[in-house]
Order: C-alpha cells, then structure tokens, then sequence
C-alpha cells in the first residue's frame, strides 16, 4: 500500500490499485475524524455518513495514478 495525500483537506490513506477499477483505500483514525466531507455529512445527519468514500480523496487518487505515483499491482487472483 502506498500513501496518498488528499489534495482537498491534506489527510492522508494508504491505497493500493488491483486494477483500473478496484482501489482498496485504508483510513487511518484521524484522516476518517478529519475530513471535511465525511464531518459535514455526518453533521447533516445524512445517511451516507456511513459510507467510507470521499469525491476530493477519490480525485487525489485518480491524479496520483494519472501521475504513475499510484499503479495497478496486475495481482492476479486464480480462482
């Protein structure tokens, strides 16, 4: 996992890419208590409160692949 730097607020996450369309992000406490986005839903009492995604992160991640700092692993699962 490699860590990425959300553009928008600063916090940070480790993410690793499986392919062009599977990102697996780990939050660490404080980037989860931190975010704006997540404390102004939260703060609305919005039920996606709950829902571990964030617009300005997800654009910090398609940049950091944009820019090759975040690649696809090509792990191959055999099932």
């Amino acid at each position: 996992m490699r860590p990425v730097q959300c553009d928008a607020c600063g916090n940070q996450v480790l993410c690793e890419k499986f392919s062009p369309a599977h990102t697996s992000v780990q939050w660490t406490a404080d980037a989860a208590v931190v975010c704006p986005e997540f404390r102004d839903r939260a703060g609305r009492g919005e039920p996606g409160a709950r829902t571990r995604t964030c617009r300005a992160l997800r654009s910090s991640i398609d940049r950091a692949v944009a820019e090759g700092t975040l690649e696809a692993d090509g792990v191959r699962v055999d099932v």
